[in-house]
């Protein structure tokens, strides 16, 4: 590879990654990521289905995050004997909470580099170097079924989102959730964390969806796929509707996705740069 061409594959990576970044927000943004990620899956012709879980899954853990803390600040007073205990206890649980947010984060930085790099520079040569290879082929195949006006069938959609969710557990997930465990001290809640039961708007029962050890990357990616296999048994664009469901995203979102995500993204590149995104 020629220097001139390298040099634009890194000055194009940054100025994706710069604008992810701001698109992404600070750790508490989890509404403003699903619209990144419905952006993500918009964009692809509906062929991208890994952002639009992610989108369930940042306005599910929205509500998640906050009745675990409202959870957290009962049990603490287990220590109200204890005070400056007590307080560590809730910094400890308040962190915990502020990394998994962080993983939600990083997960739609590197998921909107992805797509919009490869779609940019996907068949260059170097390509590699900045994202996993089994990743870029299935990205590099959505962007050609794209252009060719083609739906991916139900097993390259699979692949794809397979490529995406074990991209992300390996990369992000997995020794986030490593090291968020390892810094909390508190087996009470560090029981209830690890047994979450996950309930996304589409799903018409959570009944498998029961976490016995979060810690486990085996079970993440058990839980993953199954969560992918009912977004096909529910049909994509019932997935899509539901988004609705958790009340967040506004109204202004539901009626026109793409003017919000062009407003949002206008925005956020006109701030000044100290003031466009905390955390991270």
């Amino acid at each position: 590879m020629d220097q001139e061409a390298d040099a634009a594959l890194a000055r194009d990576y940054q100025r994706i990654h710069r604008e992810a970044v701001l698109l992404a927000g600070s750790l508490p943004d989890l509404g403003q990521r699903a619209t990144v990620y419905h952006h993500l899956y918009q964009d692809s012709g509906g062929r991208n289905v890994f952002p639009l879980i992610a989108a369930h899954g940042a306005l599910w853990g929205s509500g998640y995050f906050a009745l675990g803390l409202r959870i957290g600040a009962l049990l603490s007073g287990q220590f109200l004997l204890d005070p400056a205990r007590r307080r560590d206890k809730l910094r400890q649980l308040h962190a915990f909470a502020d990394a998994f947010r962080e993983i939600n984060r990083r997960v739609c930085v590197e998921a909107y580099c992805a797509y919009h790099f490869s779609k940019l520079h996907g068949l260059s040569a170097g390509a590699e170097r900045y994202i996993q290879p089994r990743l870029l082929d299935a990205l590099n195949h959505c962007h050609r079924a794209q252009a060719e006006a083609r739906a991916l069938t139900p097993g390259e959609r699979r692949n794809l989102f397979e490529a995406f969710f074990l991209w992300e557990q390996a990369e992000v997930v997995e020794p986030a959730v490593a090291t968020a465990l390892a810094q909390l001290d508190w087996p009470l809640i560090r029981r209830v964390a690890l047994r979450p039961r996950i309930r996304f708007a589409y799903f018409t029962s959570s009944r498998n969806m029961q976490f016995h050890d979060f810690a486990s990357t085996a079970e993440r990616i058990e839980k993953g796929m199954h969560a992918y296999e009912l977004a096909e048994q529910a049909g994509l664009d019932n997935v899509e509707v539901t988004l609705a469901h958790y009340g967040i995203l506004p109204k202004v979102f539901h009626g026109d996705p793409l003017l919000y995500f062009n407003a949002l993204k206008q925005r956020l590149i006109a701030q000044p740069p100290l003031a466009s995104v905390t955390g991270g």
